[in-house]
Formats: structure tokens, sequence, C-alpha cells
């Protein structure tokens, strides 16, 4: 069983899908150590408390430097001897710091079908640009935005009447399946 530690930054309902995945038994190759939010207020917290997940917030302006930041995040990890990062709506990139000790074993999902619409605001993206199919990427993390090398992307309809509102809970579902079947065949 691999030790991970999971990243969010808002409402953690990625991360809530990869507890419940575990509980049911189907993620029985991992132990989620701790719950990794860069904001105070983030909702994930709550979600944690629910499984009884340590909590660690990391709020980057508290930092003079990012480097001094991630170091901070890097010795937790070590002393939890994490093994993986899994990145569940974490809005931060991940820099040298973090990347080099845990290079090939950072995962990230994205809603979309990379490498079209990085970065923030993708469903919003292909809605506004008037695309007929979306989707969602489980990506390697690297030094880009969205730029790792992609493990695995399953399609989504964007039907001419979708808002990204209307289009986000179907991504949604298929996040919340995709994600967890990659965490199980990769780590």
């Amino acid at each position: 069983m691999k030790k991970v530690a999971i990243f969010a930054s808002g409402s953690g309902s990625n991360f809530e899908k990869i507890m419940a995945n575990i509980e049911a038994g189907y993620l029985d190759n991992i132990q989620v150590t701790g719950l990794y939010v860069d904001q105070a207020d983030a909702y994930a917290i709550e979600r944690a408390k629910r499984y009884a997940v340590p909590v660690y917030l990391f709020e980057l302006k508290t930092f003079a430097l990012k480097e001094q930041y991630e170091q901070a995040i890097l010795a937790r990890l070590k002393a939890d001897k994490v093994e993986w990062l899994i990145l569940a709506g974490y809005m931060k990139l991940i820099g040298p710091t973090l990347l080099k000790p845990y290079e090939g074993r950072i995962l990230n999902i994205h809603p979309s079908l990379l490498p079209s619409f990085p970065g923030k605001d993708a469903i919003g993206q292909a809605v506004r640009y008037g695309c007929r199919v979306s989707g969602v990427t489980v990506h390697y993390v690297d030094v880009g935005m969205d730029t790792g090398t992609i493990i695995d992307q399953v399609a989504c309809p964007v039907y001419a009447d979708d808002t990204a509102e209307s289009l986000q809970p179907r991504i949604q579902a298929i996040e919340y399946e995709l994600y967890s079947r990659v965490i199980k065949n990769i780590i």
C-alpha cells in the first residue's frame, strides 16, 4: 500500500470521491496520509474531517518565497513518508522544490481534453469556444501549466445549449470515475 497525499484548494469533491472509493475497497492500493490545502476556507477541509484525514494548511502568503512554502510542505511529506502526490483541484503550479523529489509521482486531473484549454476555467473556455466535445485528462505533473505527459482521457459531449454550469456536472462525473481508475492502475 502506497502512502499518498492529496492536494486541494477548493470544494474537494474529487478528494471525497477518492476517499469513498478507499472506504468501498476499490482503492485498496493507497493510504491517504493527509489533505494539503492552500486556502483556510477550502470546503475540502470539512470533507477531510468526515473521513478523519489530517489536514495541513500551507498558505503561500505566509512565506516570503515560494521555495520556502514548498520546503515546508516537503518537510511534512517526508515526515509522513509520502510516496505519491495526487492533485485534486489544487490551484498552484508545483515548483522544483516539490517536483524534483516526486518526479513521475505527481498526478493531476484537468477538466478538458488536454492540450486544449489548460489552466483555470477550462469548462467555460470549451463552451465559449463552441466545442462539441470536451472531457477530462489525468496527467503527470511537470513544470508547466497542465503540460505533463497524458495518462488517460475520457471525452464528454458538449451540447449546443450547454453553459459552463450545465456541462460541469457531466465533466465531474467523468472525473470521479477516471481519477480513481488511474490511481488504482498507476500507483
